[in-house]
């Protein structure tokens, strides 16, 4: 009987051991899921807000790239409309109005065949000023829409002084406007005061004459002078007529070494050649709104002029970053002595 109630008395306090030990075994699991809950809390809340932020950047990403998308759309458009404009005002002058030969025969009052030369020459001419306007990034730092812009300025005189021979005038204009652009790159004078000047000897005002930093005044005795000096240069005599301005002016730059000056800097110097890549891309965004525009041409004009402009800032970028180096290392060895001293007056 003893050992029964000896038995009992283990069983009981095994028991009550037992049950204490998953008592505090229950403590402890339902303050680790308590825990865990809360890092469970924590860990979501983190998720969440890393989801908000991003979603915040992936928002302003799009908001910054449809931005810019719809800035250079709206910008592609505009050029687009100023390259419709300015087609049409060359159409008009050198070529037959965009009129197609049926429409310009019955015009002027004659039959196709009666016009057919003089139709194929004004096409000839109004393709050759568009040729060169796209060629223009590279021959005179232009887009095609300023080339236009610059040679409708002051060809109707130029034509008329040519009595009407467009071809001619095509390739009088365009040699005159890389000369604007040589002038402006060599002599430092604004584009917009050599435009102003050419414009004027269309009209025969030769006030603006010294805007060109030739070495000729502003009065119609210093272009006779001009073109006095020019003939004897080409051995001709050059009248006072806007065509022979033209040839006149390119004579003495090319003898005072201005003419090509453009060409040549857009190859081989970084102002030059950031010109140029600055009008192929005005030309690429343009072409951007052009359904008949050749983008793998403009693209490639874009990409070779921005290749220039690496080929011309790259070596400087070389030569210039040794002697920075070398410049910092010289100063911190100057002033390395003096550095404790400082250092202990400044920090209290």
């Amino acid at each position: 009987m003893t050992d029964l109630f000896t038995l009992l008395g283990k069983v009981a306090v095994d028991t009550q051991e037992a049950n204490e030990s998953l008592d505090d075994t229950v403590d402890k699991a339902e303050k680790s899921e308590s825990k865990l809950s809360s890092i469970g809390e924590k860990i979501g809340n983190g998720l969440q807000k890393l989801a908000k932020a991003g979603a915040v950047v992936l928002a302003a990403t799009a908001t910054v790239a449809a931005t810019a998308l719809v800035s250079l759309s709206t910008k592609a458009v505009q050029c687009y409309a100023d390259y419709e404009q300015l087609v049409g005002g060359v159409e008009t002058l050198f070529g037959a109005g965009g009129q197609s030969i049926e429409e310009y025969a019955e015009s002027v009052g004659k039959s196709v065949d009666d016009v057919s030369d003089e139709y194929n020459n004004l096409m000839k001419a109004q393709d050759a000023v568009i040729d060169h306007a796209n060629k223009a990034y590279e021959t005179a730092g232009l887009s095609a829409n300023a080339y236009m812009e610059t040679v409708t300025s002051f060809s109707a005189a130029l034509i008329s002084s040519l009595d009407g021979d467009t071809v001619k005038a095509a390739e009088v204009a365009d040699k005159a406007i890389v000369d604007m652009s040589d002038n402006a790159n060599k002599m430092g004078s604004s584009m917009e005061s050599i435009q102003n000047a050419y414009q004027g000897f269309a009209k025969q005002n030769y006030t603006m004459l010294d805007n060109l930093k030739l070495g000729y005044g502003g009065t119609k005795e210093e272009m006779q002078r001009l073109l006095d000096d020019a003939g004897k240069l080409a051995n001709q005599k050059y009248d006072i007529s806007s065509a022979d301005i033209v040839e006149a002016i390119h004579v003495v730059q090319e003898n005072m070494g201005i003419a090509g000056t453009t060409a040549k800097e857009a190859a081989t110097t970084i102002q030059g050649s950031i010109g140029m890549m600055k009008a192929s891309w005005t030309n690429f965004v343009t072409g951007l709104a052009d359904e008949n525009a050749d983008l793998s041409t403009l693209m490639d004009a874009v990409i070779d002029s921005f290749v220039t402009v690496v080929d011309n800032i790259a070596p400087k970028v070389i030569e210039v970053l040794p002697k920075i180096v070398g410049a910092v290392e010289y100063i911190i060895g100057g002033i390395a002595g003096y550095l404790p001293d400082l250092i202990s007056e400044l920090l209290p």
